[in-house]
């Protein structure tokens, strides 16, 4: 981090020692008729809400004494004292010389806005051109539906095409806005945009007074980016394959027997596919981390409080963040830097300096915090590819490796869910349950009867764990914590899973192993693709994300992070990138340039 001064800054202290123990959990496995009748049960009876609950360990922190030593912390959110007055850059969508595109022609090279940009300039395609060639394949309201509705929930067409026109216009006459002028994006159905449903990924709608577009996304709107669609997710966000048999559920765009990772799962679809170079998620868990790296694409979860979603208001407001998902890191950083303008009516982003890159040539510590027994969790196809690239890291780019501990890793798996079950729970109507999913039905029922006793105790480790960093960041200054994003080599769809839905607790859990860490504590962290691993089924390898945790405020150094192995997942993997067998062109479909240009 630039600024060494924060406000709320944990007081640094290192945790207990304490040996890594992750046993098996229990918990049943469901799907088909049986989850339909297990969730109609469990509804019915209150004795039994409370024994999955006590079932799934959710009691087991009232155990670590330990934890009567910590106040119980509710807000995660570090701010970095920066001086708020000084002028932000010009534009963060100006063209700028240092973004270094892939090598032209590489067969797994994804659209940057540059991209964009120069082909509108040139006249060779327009934005009418763009969005007239993606509606067909994204709209649900026609018949056929097209081929990629299925990541998309809404498209309302007069909108689009008003936006594409005015900056075809803007283009036209030689006054683009920016990079952004004109690149069409995607919003995950949980955020509000003017003019369009908000289900949740549910069969209902959440109607508030204020239905103003979200502050992130008026950013993205006013340097001109098109929104064409709000896209699929897991029903109310609460899982991790966006599995949805309401709204329908999509399938990877790398090998369709295997989940998108949800639950900002049409986000990831979206960008994977090639339809859009950049989509909003929402993470609570992993939600944006997840599915990037299932996906083979970028995730970035800010800081705690850094991004404003309002006039909206978040129902995990202690752990749920905004962020970008993007097909190359010039997109995520520079729809990153739009989205993160401070908002000065929201408690915490107006706090937040405007952001600013860092400075070129500037030297920084380049040091990589390893937790062995913490990394070594991950399946061996993914243990190998990550170690990789790690190992690119040190070995060609001056990364420093550091050895690190981090106290209660498992335990604080149970702490974050704890805590946002337990908000989302109460941010659900009780009328809404009997509308969800069986999965949802069992999970808010048994989330419902967390006591307040549960979730001191949750924040209690939350204050732990971030004393715990602080010390470490304290220790060892630009320290960036790396681990596989999902310690599994993509989650596939079993037989059954897709008519009624699928409740698996522990792996979902599993599935989130490296990831609810950042959430719980408020830390930035992003997630990369660094390989590529053999599917259990069918054609098409999975993608494998490696992931990075730095100081709170400390997104800057985490893209340059993803910069750098950008480079390695290009020039260093062998192989290369790759790009899905359904990729779309938008390009050339909308106007006509060559595959790769």
């Amino acid at each position: 981090m630039a600024s060494s001064r924060f406000t709320n800054y944990p007081n640094p202290k290192p945790g207990p020692l304490v040996p890594y123990s992750n046993p098996p959990r229990s918990n049943p496995v469901l799907r088909g008729v049986p989850l339909s009748i297990a969730a109609s049960v469990i509804t019915s009876f209150d004795f039994l809400q409370k024994f999955f609950w006590s079932n799934a360990g959710f009691d087991s922190l009232k155990d670590i004494k330990e934890l009567d030593d910590y106040e119980p912390r509710y807000d995660p959110a570090v701010i970095p004292l920066e001086d708020t007055s000084a002028p932000a850059p010009g534009s963060y969508t100006a063209p700028n010389p240092s973004y270094k595109p892939p090598v032209e022609g590489s067969s797994g090279r994804y659209y940057s806005v540059s991209d964009f940009h120069a082909l509108y300039k040139s006249g060779k395609v327009t934005p009418t051109e763009v969005v007239e060639a993606l509606l067909p394949l994204i709209r649900r309201d026609v018949s056929p539906p097209g081929a990629h509705s299925i990541a998309f929930l809404e498209s309302k067409v007069d909108l689009v095409r008003k936006a594409a026109e005015a900056s075809t216009l803007r283009y036209k006459e030689g006054v683009p806005l920016g990079l952004l002028d004109g690149v069409p994006v995607a919003v995950k159905d949980e955020v509000d945009i003017e003019g369009y449903r908000r289900s949740m990924g549910t069969s209902q709608e959440f109607i508030r007074a204020d239905r103003r577009t979200a502050w992130c996304i008026r950013k993205w709107e006013e340097e001109g980016a098109i929104i064409v669609g709000k896209t699929n997710m897991h029903e109310l966000g609460l899982d991790t394959t966006n599995n949805n048999p309401i709204l329908g559920t999509p399938r990877n765009p790398f090998n369709e027997n295997y989940y998108t990772g949800g639950s900002s799962g049409g986000s990831a679809y979206a960008v994977g596919a090639g339809l859009v170079p950049i989509a909003l998620g929402l993470d609570g868990g992993g939600s944006i981390r997840i599915p990037a790296s299932f996906c083979g694409v970028y995730g970035l979860k800010p800081s705690h409080g850094r991004l404003s979603q309002l006039p909206g208001v978040s129902s995990a407001s202690t752990t749920g963040v905004l962020g970008p998902i993007a097909g190359t890191m010039e997109n995520l950083e520079i729809a990153y830097r739009v989205m993160a303008q401070p908002d000065p009516d929201h408690p915490s982003s107006a706090l937040f300096a405007v952001p600013r890159p860092l400075r070129q040539g500037e030297p920084r510590k380049k040091l990589l915090g390893v937790y062995d027994d913490w990394l070594n969790r991950a399946e061996p196809p993914v243990l190998s590819i990550c170690r990789a690239a790690i190992d690119y890291y040190t070995k060609s780019l001056g990364y420093t490796l550091v050895p690190i501990t981090i106290p209660y890793i498992p335990e604080s798996q149970t702490a974050h869910a704890v805590t946002i079950l337990a908000e989302i729970s109460s941010a659900t109507p009780s009328t809404l349950l009997r509308h969800l999913s069986a999965p949802n039905k069992v999970l808010l029922s048994v989330a419902s009867k967390t006591p307040a006793s549960a979730f001191l105790r949750a924040q209690r480790m939350r204050h732990l764990l971030m004393q715990h960093l602080a010390h470490l960041f304290t220790q060892h200054p630009g320290l960036i914590i790396v681990a596989p994003t999902s310690p599994i080599a993509g989650w596939h769809i079993e037989k059954g899973d897709l008519a009624s839905g699928l409740s698996d607790a522990d792996k979902s859990i599993r599935d989130m192993e490296f990831t609810s860490f950042a959430n719980l504590t408020g830390v930035p962290a992003l997630s990369i693709p660094v390989g590529y691993a053999e599917p259990a089924e069918g054609k098409g390898k999975v993608p494998v994300g490696l992931m990075a945790m730095g100081e709170w405020g400390g997104e800057e150094e985490l893209i340059e992070w993803g910069k750098e192995g950008e480079g390695y997942l290009n020039s260093g993997l062998e192989g290369g990138r790759l790009r899905p067998g359904g990729w779309v062109d938008v390009l050339k479909v909308g106007g006509g340039i060559e595959a790769g240009a």
